[in-house]
C-alpha cells in the first residue's frame, strides 16, 4: 500500500491534460486511494484510589517505538497507598513517555502517547475535472495504438519507481531518527517494601543485581549488598566524624517524608476538621477468651489460630445493624445544599495496619455476610499483601467504619482520628487479665 504522499504524486501525474508518450488521455474516472488512519492519542493516568492525586512511576514495561496491544502492561506506579500496574486501553505504537522512572505522575493527566492505528478511510472515486460537453458517443472504448500503450506503461512504471524510491529514502531516514531517540528509562524491579528497606539502609537500589524473577531485587539482595560493601571498607576507616557541635546550640537536621508519610499527613490533617467526641470504656472478655480457646482447640493441626480481632470485627457489624447511623457518611444534599446522612447497606470495616510503607487501612468488605472464620482468612490475606506492599486500590477503598488496634504494642487507651467519609472509629487497647 502506498503512502498518502505517493498517492498524491501519482494523482498529479495522471491528472487531466498530462501527456504520456505524446498522447493526451482523459481523466481517470475511477482512480482512488485509501490511507491508513493514525492518531497519536494521549493516555490519561486513571484514578487508582480515593483521594490520590499523584503517584510515583516505579518502572516502565515499554519504550518509545514499542508495539502494544489492548490491556498490555505499560508501567507500574506506586501511590501513597499501593502499587498498581497500569495497562493500555488501546492497540498501537508507543510514541512518547511523559515521565521517567522515579518521577511523580499526576492523576488525570497524560502519561504516555500511543499512536493508534484505525481502519482505512472510505474509498471514494477521485473527482474528475469537468470536461467539455460533447455529443453522446457509444460506450465502446476507443482503440489505442499498441505502441502508444506500451510507451504509456513505460512512463507510468518509471513514475512509480521514482515515487517508491523517494518513499523508501524517507522511511530509512525516519528509522534512523527513531533509533537516535533516547529510550525510556527502566527502573529496577523491586516491591515497595524492598524499596523501603533500601532507603532505610541508604542503598541505591539501581546498583544491586536482583536474584528474583526477571531480575527483581529481593530483601536478601540488599542485605548481602550491604555486607559486601562493609567488608570492602578498609578496617579503621569508619564513617567521617561529625563536626563538633558548639556547646548549648540546638542543631536541626531535615529529613524528607516518604510518600506514604506525606499522604498520612494530608489525610490526618483533613480528618482533624471532623468534630470528634471520644468515649472510653472497658469490656469484659472472659467469655470470649473461653470461646476462642475452645475453637482453636478444635481447629485442625496446621491451621492458623484465631485471634481476638475477627471476633471484634464481627461484633462491630452486629452493632451497626442496631445503630446504622454509625455506618453512614455525611454529605451535602445537591438540591437543598444542606448537610445530610448517606446511609450505607454494607458493613465494610477498615483495619489500621502498621506496614513497611507506613500506616495503611485495608478494608474487609461486607462483614455482615461473613463468618468469623472467613473474616480471619481475609484479615490474614490483607496483612500478607500489606507487608509485601502489594495492596491494590480495591483493598483500600470503600470503608464505612475503621478499627484501630494498638493493644499489640501495649497501649491501653487511645484517641484515634476518624477516617474521611466515615463518622466513627473504634480504638482497641491492650487486653488485661
Amino acid at each position: 500500500m502506498l503512502s498518502s504522499g505517493a498517492c498524491r504524486l501519482l494523482r498529479r501525474q495522471l491528472a487531466v491534460g498530462k501527456t504520456l508518450a505524446g498522447r493526451t488521455w482523459g481523466a481517470p474516472k475511477w482512480f482512488s486511494q485509501s490511507r491508513r488512519l493514525y492518531a497519536a492519542k494521549p493516555v490519561l493516568l486513571a484514578d487508582i484510589g480515593e483521594g490520590i492525586v499523584e503517584c510515583e512511576v516505579i518502572q516502565w514495561f515499554v519504550q518509545p517505538g514499542a508495539r502494544v496491544e489492548e490491556f498490555s502492561p505499560l508501567c507500574e506506579v506506586q501511590s501513597d497507598k499501593a502499587s498498581v500496574e497500569i495497562t493500555s486501553r488501546f492497540a498501537g505504537t508507543v510514541k512518547k513517555l511523559y515521565y521517567e522512572a522515579g518521577d511523580m505522575a499526576k492523576v488525570g493527566k497524560p502519561f504516555v502517547d500511543i499512536d493508534i492505528e484505525g481502519g482505512t478511510a472510505p474509498t471514494e472515486p477521485t473527482a474528475a475535472l469537468p470536461e467539455a460537453k460533447a455529443p453522446l458517443q457509444p460506450a465502446t472504448p476507443p482503440s489505442m495504438p499498441t505502441e502508444s500503450l506500451g510507451d504509456a506503461q513505460t512512463v507510468l512504471k518509471a513514475v512509480l519507481e521514482a515515487v517508491l524510491a523517494r518513499e523508501s529514502t524517507r522511511d530509512s531516514t525516519r528509522g534512523e531518527l527513531e533509533q537516535g531517540k533516547p529510550q525510556g528509562k527502566m527502573a529496577t524491579l523491586a516491591t515497595p517494601a524492598v524499596r523501603h528497606v533500601s532507603r532505610e539502609l541508604q542503598v541505591d537500589i539501581a546498583e544491586i543485581s536482583g536474584t528474583g524473577r526477571d531480575g527483581r531485587v529481593l530483601k536478601q539482595d540488599i542485605y548481602q549488598f550491604v555486607q559486601q560493601r562493609n567488608a570492602r571498607q578498609p578496617q579503621g576507616q569508619g564513617a567521617a566524624p561529625s563536626p563538633p557541635r558548639p556547646q548549648g546550640q540546638q542543631m536541626e537536621t531535615q529529613v524528607q517524608l516518604s510518600h506514604t508519610q506525606q499522604q498520612m499527613f494530608k489525610t490526618m490533617s483533613r480528618s482533624l476538621s471532623i468534630p470528634h467526641f471520644v468515649y472510653a470504656d472497658e469490656v469484659d472478655f472472659t467469655r470470649l477468651v473461653g470461646l476462642r480457646a475452645r475453637l482453636n482447640n478444635r481447629m485442625a493441626h496446621g491451621d492458623a489460630k484465631l485471634s481476638y480481632l475477627p471476633f471484634i470485627i464481627k461484633a462491630v457489624s452486629l452493632a451497626l445493624h442496631q445503630y446504622p447511623t454509625l455506618n453512614a457518611r455525611v454529605d451535602v444534599d445537591v438540591k437543598s445544599g444542606k448537610p445530610c446522612l448517606m446511609m450505607r447497606s454494607q458493613h465494610n470495616v477498615g483495619v489500621a495496619m502498621d506496614t513497611p510503607q507506613g500506616l495503611l487501612v485495608p478494608v474487609i468488605k461486607d462483614v455482615s455476610s461473613l463468618s468469623i472464620a472467613t473474616i480471619a482468612t481475609e484479615l490474614a490475606r490483607l496483612q500478607g499483601v500489606a507487608q509485601a506492599g502489594r495492596l491494590g486500590p480495591g483493598d483500600l477503598s470503600g470503608g464505612t467504619l475503621t478499627v484501630s488496634n494498638i493493644g499489640t504494642i501495649g497501649g491501653t487507651y487511645l484517641s484515634p482520628v476518624i477516617v474521611e467519609r466515615e463518622v466513627a472509629i473504634l480504638g482497641l487497647g491492650r487486653l488485661e487479665r
